[in-house]
């Protein structure tokens, strides 16, 4: 009996394993951010979906023939026996009423189609570390004492949050540091004290107020996370980065302020800043040639005095053992701080002349830029915010319909996107083209499994039913529940694959059964064949889905907690999906084999030799 069993469900278990890791291969082979995400997830899923296919066909096998044998023979618990009455009787509905079933099912699965681009997305979801970084910038020029009072204020402003712990202001720059950043910009570290995800989403915003109400200082709430997150993706720390190019930096810095007007009116945006903004104090030296040639110098001698004075000029080297120190000659300190005295800087000339610098040049004090962004060799104004409280997608698409409306671009500008959105659209292209592959070898393992190209196509037949369930699940979360877990995701999208291979799994079970049931047991293919077959995998299809549902079911409930933002929207689309596929795998698939189904006798040993 053991040997009997084990050989009827082998094939339909092997080519399932199968089956299942072609489906997360799309996973394996992402790139990028998302690849260092997910391939780990991948692996341990298919390797342990290979190591119980190893199990299923070993260990199983033996542990049934030293244990079931001691066991008395028994009847199956009544509520068993009336679970399968339910059912029974529900199928026999269903085959009833084959077209309106169908085209129930069929409206379900258009409908789940058409929300999916109402559903929104974006690249990760918001990660809850219980920590927040800060990065607040003033007008380029401000002095580090300046920025270390406002610290101070603001410190002071955060501190009153009882959800905060302690914040810390990191300022300056270290002599060999990684960040290039001005005496203008600084970063806070705002630790939180434990709390749970929604209420870590409430202090972000309410940080966000704090920052808001301060003068004078442009401002950037991020996770640590999300702040390396999104310097790997597109070099800004912000979710929705616009680029504007363009040769004429005056241009360049007005269409950056409408731009940046425009972002500051569409519903979400949050954080908006330009990244290079122009309005440096600075101090402009312009020589004059006729005044260099009248007293007899050269545009690089005057050019080297101010280099030396205000810069420093290496003059000599002295030595102390082994090692070197250059000898430097600079101004003093307290006359490089002082602006007014740069006119009277005395410069000499080759002959001896000595004149001070306001008779060689034009000293004017107006703004400048503190830096000239490029990208490509071509010169670029950045404007970067966040997308507070909705989806990255549906944000990035209506900033990009508001800023085409509103700003006019004269010939020679343009503007790109990039960001959280662009990466995650690139994502989801990768995962397709992927998944049309897998595909294609999915078909090539359902072909040799069945050989009949109607019950193949009765397998893929469940995978609309999925889709359903997980396309409902996420625009329920979304509406009732945690909105930032109800648009899709690369959790979500690793969730419908995941799903996928799940159902696919019990389709084969029960296509295989009905074939077995056919093709072994002589059974005429109809209605009494349909029920029998759907009814002795009837648990085995539950107990499936059911254990799947109980594992995933934490992370479903958790999904807004900190540790849980990514498997969350996965868990939650599996769920989802569960429900729906499995409710029509014991119901309508049936009744489409039974309708499309084609299973043939397997001939008898007489009937071989004669055809030989």
């Amino acid at each position: 009996v053991i040997l009997d069993a084990s050989i009827e469900v082998r094939s339909a278990i092997v080519y399932a394993s199968f089956i299942v890791a072609f489906v997360f291969l799309p996973v394996l082979t992402m790139t990028g951010l998302q690849g260092r995400f997910f391939a780990p997830l991948g692996i341990a899923f298919i390797l342990a979906t290979l190591a119980s296919l190893i199990v299923a066909l070993t260990v199983t096998p033996a542990l049934c023939y030293v244990l079931l044998g001691r066991a008395k023979p028994h009847q199956e618990p009544k509520y068993l026996v009336r679970l399968k009455r339910i059912h029974q009787s529900a199928l026999e509905k269903v085959i009833a009423w084959p077209r309106t079933v169908m085209l129930i099912a069929f409206l379900m699965f258009v409908a789940a189609l058409a929300m999916l681009p109402f559903l929104g997305g974006e690249f990760l979801p918001e990660f809850r570390e219980g920590h927040f970084v800060l990065q607040v910038s003033t007008i380029p020029g401000t002095s580090l004492i300046e920025m270390r009072r406002l610290g101070q204020i603001i410190s002071r402003e955060l501190l009153k949050n009882p959800q905060i712990a302690t914040v810390e202001q990191q300022m300056g720059r270290a002599e060999m540091g990684e960040d290039t950043w001005g005496p203008h910009r600084s970063e806070f570290h705002v630790e939180l004290k434990p709390s749970s995800g929604a209420m870590q989403g409430k202090v972000q915003d309410e940080i966000r107020a704090t920052l808001a109400a301060i003068p004078g200082i442009q401002s950037e709430v991020l996770t640590f996370l999300g702040d390396r997150i999104g310097e790997s993706i597109s070099g800004e720390t912000a979710q929705v980065v616009v680029n504007l190019f363009g040769d004429d930096l005056d241009m360049l810095d007005r269409k950056a302020r409408e731009i940046s007007q425009v972002l500051s009116k569409v519903h979400g945006a949050a954080d908006v800043q330009v990244k290079s903004p122009p309005g440096t104090p600075g101090v402009t030296v312009i020589l004059r040639p006729d005044r260099l040639t009248q007293l007899g110098f050269r545009p690089v001698e005057v050019l080297s005095a101010l280099q030396t004075a205000y810069q420093g000029s290496v003059v000599a080297q002295t030595y102390e053992g082994s090692k070197v120190f250059d000898v430097a000659v600079i101004l003093h300190p307290n006359e490089r701080q002082d602006a007014e005295a740069i006119g009277q800087l005395i410069v000499r000339n080759a002959t001896g002349i000595r004149v001070p610098l306001s008779a060689l040049a034009d000293i004017d004090f107006k703004p400048t830029r503190y830096a000239i962004l490029h990208d490509g060799a071509r010169r670029r104004q950045t404007i970067t915010c966040n997308a507070n409280g909705r989806d990255v997608t549906s944000f990035v698409h209506e900033a990009a319909q508001q800023i085409a409306a509103a700003v006019q671009l004269p010939g020679g500008l343009y503007i790109t996107y990039s960001g959280a959105a662009e990466e995650q659209a690139r994502a989801q292209r990768e995962i397709l083209l992927h998944s049309l592959l897998a595909a294609a070898g999915i078909v090539l393992l359902l072909a040799i499994v069945f050989g009949n190209w109607r019950n193949l196509l009765l397998v893929c037949a469940n995978l609309p039913f999925a889709l359903v369930g997980g396309v409902l699940a996420i625009f329920l979360v979304g509406h009732f529940g945690d909105k930032e877990q109800g648009g899709l995701s690369l959790g979500t999208l690793v969730g419908f694959v995941t799903l996928f291979g799940i159902t696919m799994r019990n389709s084969i079970m029960m296509i295989s059964h009905f074939e077995h049931l056919v093709c072994h047991e002589g059974m005429p293919w109809g209605l009494p064949t349909a029920i029998r077959g759907s009814d002795e995998r009837l648990i085995p299809v539950l107990m499936t889905a059911l254990v799947t549902a109980l594992g995933v079911l934490p992370l479903a409930l958790g999904s807004g907690e900190a540790g849980r933002e990514i498997e969350g929207g996965m868990a939650i689309v599996i769920l989802g999906g569960l429900i729906t596929s499995t409710a029509l795998n014991l119901l309508v698939l049936p009744m489409l084999a039974l309708k499309y189904g084609r299973f043939a006798l397997a001939p008898t040993e007489t009937e071989t030799a004669a055809v030989i």
